[in-house]
């Protein structure tokens, strides 16, 4: 496997603030706490104290959740049980539970996190790194995670089920899974064993990457709800969220284009096939879309009975996240990097610490043959984020041809007639206009035979045209990166070792997009 790392912004693929952020641009110091690298670790263990109380919840609650599976991976249960030390801190990532994982950059997150607490444990070895993976069992979008793309063919689950989708049963799933191409049993076995989508995603991940040690988390969950219960309680009352992070995003906008928008109450209402915003009305929090409406009295009691029925959405989701977990760093991609520098002043009211932001790493996967296309096209692996109009000009550039012109010729003509002209008038002054009436059906002449040329030069080097269009519809499908269509069974059913390879390709801290090549 050949490696080779670009800048990010050569890609053309992301945006200015990732961009400026990964440069540690001044302009964005103020959104983030520590800028992400190994030294600045040390630090943010120093600063991160975690409730022993909360620590002892996770690690009931994690037993509990692991106990749907029939069998924990070894290397997963080592880091469960490390997580009950109080020198254990995670790294974490989140993510929707896309069926099969979904485009590959789920995967990427995950070997990023994955990889980073590895780095850590050889960088500081007096503590314990675990990584985490935050289901997003309460997104209620199950339009957004009930499909995925293999080779070109969209697979979809068709279900009326509502709520949060990981409290959806799978007894819907089994037309799906009857359509699938032969895949390895382990990989359909959660779908069909487990009861909710949030267990069999718990199942799926330990499938892909139970031997790095990778723990799973659902927070909706009502002992981890509870160690939230006080935000929730704050947010109902004073509604202190949209004051704080409409603040800083007034001030991040004058740079760069917010993410997300806070909104007054940033809560949802969670039950049985129901996530729907809480809204206040005259007094009244109500219940968007349904009869439900409580007074503050009536509804502070529910959160404090029952918070498991109140879902942070996506402004208080993370600190939700690091309430409940001893984190130094979240792992995110691009939108997420966006979303968290507008947050940090939330953090800071609540006093909890605000972690380190990642990138998580991008790639471009290329298979032997696409590489033995670049080869023959000359082109460098760098090379494909080029534009095709870019492209053409340097694939015929570098076969010598980089485009037919008469112009020269022309010039060569003109100069000819001119010197005839001259003669002409010195011998017989009406001969001029004869003389440039010939000069101009050489002219034209010429103009129609360049056409010819250029036309003819086209079709010559058309085979090459259409081999690059070919090219980067396999490599850009759709026109935008291969990790957002791609799913990971693309390229693990050809190649058994594509995630170990990923695995050994990924440098969290190298802040580099990484081109991985077949040879």
């Amino acid at each position: 496997m050949k490696i080779t790392e670009i800048d990010y912004s050569a890609t053309g693929a992301f945006s200015a603030l990732i961009t400026d952020y990964l440069a540690r641009d001044p302009k964005l110091t103020t959104f983030y706490h520590r800028y992400p690298e190994l030294a600045a670790f040390g630090e943010q263990l120093q600063e991160k104290q975690f409730n022993p109380e909360h620590r002892a919840v996770l690690c009931q609650e994690l037993a509990r959740q692991y106990s749907t599976l029939a069998t924990v991976h070894p290397a997963v249960q080592q880091n469960l049980d490390l997580l009950a030390q109080p020198n254990t801190y995670t790294v974490t990532t989140g993510h929707q539970l896309n069926i099969f994982t979904g485009p590959l950059y789920f995967v990427y997150k995950i070997i990023t996190t994955i990889n980073l607490a590895r780095q850590l444990q050889e960088a500081y070895p007096a503590y314990n790194f675990v990584p985490v993976y935050w289901m997003a069992t309460e997104d209620h979008d199950f339009a957004e995670i009930n499909h995925f793309n293999l080779f070109g063919k969209l697979y979809t689950w068709e279900s009326e089920q509502k709520g949060a989708v990981g409290r959806f049963s799978l007894h819907d799933m089994e037309a799906l899974l009857a359509s699938l191409p032969a895949i390895d049993p382990v990989l359909t076995e959660p779908y069909r064993q487990q009861q909710n989508l949030a267990d069999a995603t718990r199942a799926l991940t330990q499938a892909h990457f139970g031997e790095y040690g990778l723990v799973t988390l659902d927070g909706d969950n009502p002992a981890l709800k509870q160690l939230f219960a006080p935000v929730i309680q704050r947010e109902l009352r004073e509604q202190i969220a949209h004051a704080q992070v409409s603040q800083i995003s007034e001030k991040l906008a004058v740079d760069y284009k917010a993410q997300v928008m806070s909104r007054e109450i940033n809560l949802f209402y969670l039950d049985k096939g129901l996530r729907e915003r809480i809204v206040l009305e005259e007094n009244q929090y109500k219940i968007l879309n349904t009869d439900l409406s409580f007074s503050l009295d009536e509804i502070e009691k529910l959160a404090a009975e029952h918070p498991e029925r109140f879902s942070p959405n996506v402004i208080l989701r993370p600190l939700y996240q690091e309430m409940v977990l001893p984190n130094l760093a979240y792992i995110g991609g691009g939108a997420e990097v966006n979303y968290w520098g507008q947050l940090k002043s939330l953090f800071e009211t609540f006093q909890v610490t605000f972690p380190m932001v990642l990138l998580r790493n991008s790639a471009l996967y290329i298979t032997k043959p696409n590489a033995t296309r670049l080869q023959k096209l000359n082109l460098a692996v760098a090379d494909i984020f080029k534009d095709t109009a870019a492209l053409k000009k340097q694939i015929t550039a570098q076969l010598e041809q980089e485009g037919i012109s008469l112009a020269a010729e022309k010039e060569q003509v003109k100069t000819v007639f001119d010197q005839i002209e001259k003669l002409a008038a010195a011998v017989d002054g009406t001969l001029t206009k004869t003389v440039a009436a010939e000069a101009q059906k050489v002219q034209n002449a010429l103009e129609v035979l360049e056409k010819k040329l250029v036309k003819a030069n086209d079709a010559k080097y058309e085979i090459y045209f259409n081999q690059l269009s070919n090219l980067k519809d396999k490599l850009f499908p759709g026109g935008t990166l291969q990790e957002r269509v791609d799913n990971l069974l693309t390229y693990s059913i050809n190649n058994p070792n594509f995630i170990p390879e990923l695995v050994a390709s990924f440098q969290p801290l190298d802040f580099k997009f990484t081109i991985l090549e077949e040879e």
